[in-house]
């Protein structure tokens, strides 16, 4: 028998459609023994999504599943929420309790919030099912996430403060006095409140000046003895993350070089046009393997042949993406893999072509890197056993580590932020050669390193500075962080840090002086390095030419006891 669930969200059920097909193919003997579960979308079988709990936009209130069975089938409904203060317990028009209809049928679940405080709710809906009364059970569980916000009440005033209010207007006696006095005292305290702002303005502004210079003084001395070896006067002492910092956290940080995020206001005509010129006819692309899957995104293995010489092929990555992704994912993927573009380094790897021919999925090409995605390579190398050839060293490691400063050490000279600097978005080949590329689909082929927190706009939270979390700043000293924080992720092989922290609670983590702790089999060395990319003053993080050559060193020495 089989049981067909269809659930749709937002206005009419328009913006999202999955479809759960729940089949049972056995003899009597073996009833309920064989059951899979699984997303289906144009008759395609989607894994990957049944891991990924869909964000309901905040204005959508109702759910509506459409759903019916070929033989009967009895439920039960329930729901949870895990926040009752932020939204209410989800209302079906269905009973909670019944048999599945045998024609195709519509019920909806009501989610209110209830206006009492912001949050992000995760609803739980379970629905068990049981087949022809047996007492064997099915549980099928639908996870959907929605923001509430808090409603703000509007200002009454009392009959009381009206007529106060209207005696104060209306009384010729006092009016003038009391006007004219609190204006001259009002207008003392402005002067007052300037002339204080303008002597804190100029005291930062010197006490500023007077550190860069002992900055630059004491970079210029390290550097030309023994770069970050010896660490100087002014760097923050680090402690680990379970011991609180008591160093005084800084309250604000000096703009490098702030990049705005307007991707958004790009529109799929402009993203295509700037793509033009690189733009290839899609007879040339011949896809092979699927590398990396995500719920609109697609990374193929792909083959190029060559414009000149036919005979000739070379095989590249090809991300595209699916039929279901919007007119905006299509301009993101677009926009993004062009952050890299027109750049040459060894440690770099931009896009090469793009197809966007009319009627075609648009396509975006790079060389091939055979052993692909650089977390995804880590994380095999954490299950393979120790004699296995893919098994490496804490010096290949640490080689890993200069290559990504060696490429971020480019950029920098270029004034290129990339701000989402992390293992996803490298890649690697079988002679360990790490590049970088751009962050196109890294958000869904990577969802759980990516948070919302409120606004709409998914961030890499775990990899980011504290003065990109606070008051979306990004420079070069923020890729800085998150270099620290991509070290720390090839020490563990593609553990993801800080995950038993709240997204919401990160920039109150890390400006109480928390860190992530030192890893396993990690030297002291290697550490402290990460340490001082993670400083919470922007100007005393160290550059990527210090950290190339302080790693370098370090690779050097592991060298000489091997």
């Amino acid at each position: 028998m089989c049981l067909n669930i269809q659930a749709t969200s937002g206005a009419g059920g328009t913006e999202s459609c999955f479809v759960v097909v729940w089949c049972c193919w056995v003899c009597p003997a073996l009833l309920l023994l064989s059951v899979f579960l699984s997303y289906v979308r144009n008759d395609v079988v989607n894994h990957y999504a049944l891991s990924f709990n869909l964000l309901i936009p905040s204005e959508t209130n109702n759910l509506h599943f459409s759903w019916h069975a070929k033989s009967k089938v009895e439920y039960k409904l329930g729901f949870q929420v895990d926040n009752p203060m932020a939204m209410a317990m989800p209302q079906a028009n269905i009973s909670l309790q019944g048999e599945v209809p045998r024609t195709l049928s519509v019920f909806r679940v009501e989610l209110s919030c209830t206006g009492r405080l912001d949050s992000e709710v995760t609803i739980l809906m379970q629905l068990n099912l049981t087949i022809n009364s047996s007492k064997n059970i099915t549980v099928l569980n639908f996870k959907r996430r929605k923001m509430c916000y808090k409603k703000l009440e509007p200002e009454v005033k009392s009959p009381t403060s009206d007529k106060n209010s209207s005696k104060a207007i209306f009384d010729p006696v006092n009016a003038a006095p009391t006007t004219s006095t609190r204006v001259f005292y009002i207008s003392v305290g402005v002067c007052c409140a300037v002339i204080f702002l303008v002597a804190i303005i100029l005291a930062v502004l010197h006490l500023h000046s007077m550190k860069r210079i002992e900055l630059d003084d004491s970079i210029s001395d390290s550097s030309s003895s023994q770069g970050l070896s010896q660490p100087s006067t002014q760097t923050t002492q680090y402690l680990r993350a379970d011991t609180p910092n008591n160093a005084t956290p800084v309250t604000s940080y000096p703009t490098l070089r702030i990049e705005k995020n307007d991707l958004k206001s790009v529109t799929l005509m402009e993203a295509k046009a700037k793509v033009k010129d690189i733009a290839i006819s899609r007879e040339r692309i011949t896809l092979k393997d699927v590398l990396q899957e995500g719920t609109f995104g697609r990374i193929f293995h792909g083959i190029l042949i060559e414009e000149k010489d036919p005979s000739k092929e070379k095989q590249v990555f090809v991300k595209t993406v699916k039929d279901q992704a919007s007119e905006v994912q299509v301009t993101m993927m677009l926009t993004e893999s062009c952050k890299l573009r027109g750049l040459h380094h060894r440690n770099l790897l931009p896009i090469t072509h793009v197809c966007i021919e009319e009627g075609e999925k648009p396509m975006v090409l790079l060389p091939y890197m055979n052993w692909g995605n650089l977390k995804l390579f880590l994380r095999q190398c954490k299950l393979v056993e120790a004699n296995n050839p893919q098994a490496i060293s804490q010096q290949d490691l640490v080689h890993m580590a200069i290559q990504i400063a060696c490429g971020m050490s480019y950029l920098a000279r270029r004034e290129v932020i990339h701000k989402d600097l992390a293992a996803r978005n490298c890649v690697i080949d079988d002679a360990l050669q790490v590049k970088i590329t751009d962050n196109a689909l890294s958000r869904d082929l990577f969802p759980m390193d990516y948070h919302c927190l409120g606004d709409n706009e998914n961030r890499p939270v775990r990899w980011m500075a504290l003065e990109s979390l606070v008051n979306n700043e990004f420079s070069s000293a923020s890729d800085v962080w998150a270099f620290g924080v991509t070290l720390w992720e090839l020490m563990t092989l593609g553990q993801t840090p800080y995950v038993d922290i709240d997204p919401f609670e990160m920039a109150a983590y890390l400006k109480d002086g928390y860190r992530i702790a030192q890893p396993i089999n990690c030297p002291d060395e290697l550490f402290a390095v990460m340490a001082c990319c993670w400083a919470l003053d922007p100007e005393e993080r160290p550059k990527f030419q210090q950290l190339v050559q302080c790693l370098t060193e370090f690779h050097a020495a592991l060298g000489a006891y091997v």
